[in-house]
């Protein structure tokens, strides 16, 4: 019986166990995940669908690329086919009259054509593709520095809605608190109906403010859904632990690897490339081709007849073609040319704005923080004064709006460093 009882209790000591085990992904799943901005950036980079639908085109550049490596190499061609004629062709010879080939016959070709030389025209055209690849791939990569901006810009944007729904939340709470107090001094006759009316009146706006607070959280967690490509349903904690720190700033000489810059450089590259490949029109190609014709012909003694030329190809004459071709890739050069000048002073204003904005977003964390203890012992004091019926609501109500503007003041601070932080990272292309 007593071992009965122990195989008893042991299937309930492992039926708990397994109950333990299943349920512990559901009561972390209850409780909600909690995303760090790294992890943000990963899910970002992998699940974006601006990044998704952008993937496509560093590849289909390379393919370009492929075909430009083409020109060099030797192009083969096969033909063939089957021919039926009304009569076969004939020739004459004096008053003789002989078919030199049969009424129908097949036929088979075979090329092989080689580019030798062409004054560097297509090389100029291979590296011209290879610029434009090397361009593509970097401004992927560009691309992908705005999503992270973009993605720091919306964590952040909801870190700093829900600490303003705290402050909120936490106005309401004292504005219904006054509220109560006032009452109470109402009815004992110490103060007028003025004061109970204004404090129902700024616990309506601290509400009000409730719903305006709620309002911005919800709308910054449907826009981060949508930069990490998750549903707009998904609700996650964000963790407000700081990603970066004004000591690990990249210096402005850092901002010549940005990829905008790079990509740049390489339209640049690019355009020279093309200017070199419009002057090698002007100019003769030299080829070599390969040849073996098969006709099925029983009059003649040779039907496959083998072939090599070394030839000589030029324009004479295109009306002028080639040289709208040169003008148009010259000015095409100096327009990339301004587009790298205008882009390096861009990213320089860039570094210089956020490394401001981040210094005084780090001065104003710092000021912030003093006047919250500040507004504190002020609301304390009005408070303590009221009850003791030697200050006014007004002075009250006055001193928890400030304590909730200096509040909100500080969060906006607090994130707004993190984000100018960001930007000095995304302006050296380091994010």
């Amino acid at each position: 019986m007593r071992c009965k009882y122990q195989k008893c209790s042991l299937l309930l000591l492992s039926l708990t166990v397994i109950c333990a085990v299943l349920l512990s992904p559901m009561r972390s799943m209850a409780q909600g995940e909690v995303l760090t901005l790294e992890a943000c950036l990963d899910l970002a980079q992998k699940h974006n669908p601006t990044l998704q639908a952008s993937a496509a085109i560093p590849r289909q550049v390379q393919a370009q690329e492929r075909i430009a490596d083409s020109l060099l190499l030797p192009h083969v061609d096969v033909e063939g086919g089957y021919t039926l004629q009304p009569e076969a062709q004939q020739v004459v010879m004096g008053e003789i009259t002989t078919a030199t080939q049969q009424r129908d016959y097949s036929h088979l070709s075979l090329s092989a054509k080689q580019l030798l030389y062409d004054f560097g025209r297509s090389k100029a055209q291979i590296s011209a593709a290879a610029a434009n690849s090397r361009s593509a791939r970097l401004n992927y990569a560009a691309l992908e520095q705005d999503i992270f901006l973009r993605t720091v810009v919306a964590y952040y944007r909801v870190l700093t809605a829900e600490h303003l729904l705290v402050a909120a939340d936490d106005e309401a709470e004292q504005m219904a608190d006054h509220l109560k107090v006032a009452r109470a001094l109402y009815a004992a006759g110490s103060v007028t109906r003025n004061d109970v009316l204004q404090a129902q009146v700024r616990l309506a706006n601290s509400k009000e403010q409730q719903l305006v607070a709620k309002g911005e959280l919800d709308n910054g967690r449907l826009q981060l859904n949508y930069l990490l490509g998750r549903s707009t349903t998904q609700c996650c904690q964000l963790s407000d632990k700081p990603l970066f720190e004004i000591d690990s700033l990249p210096s402005f000489t850092d901002v010549a690897a940005r990829p905008q810059l790079l990509a740049q450089k390489e339209q640049v590259v690019a355009a020279q490339q093309r200017v070199l490949q419009a002057r090698g029109e002007f100019w003769p190609q030299v080829y070599a081709h390969l040849g073996a014709d098969y006709v099925d012909n029983s009059k003649v003694k040779e039907q496959t007849i083998y072939s090599a030329t070394l030839g000589l190809r030029m324009n004479i004459y295109d009306g002028a073609a080639n040289r709208s071709k040169l003008s148009a890739a010259s000015h095409e050069l100096s327009r990339q040319r301004l587009l790298l000048k205008d882009a390096t002073e861009q990213a320089q204003r860039d570094y210089r704005s956020a490394c401001n904005d981040a210094k005084v977003a780090a001065q104003r964390r710092e000021v912030a923080q003093i006047a919250i203890d500040q507004a504190q012992e002020n609301l304390r004091i009005n408070r303590s004064r009221y009850q003791e019926q030697v200050g006014t609501a007004t002075e009250v109500v006055d001193a928890q709006t400030l304590l909730t503007k200096t509040r909100s003041e500080f969060y906006r601070a607090q994130f707004d460093y993190q984000v100018a932080i960001a930007r000095v990272c995304r302006a050296a292309g380091t994010l």
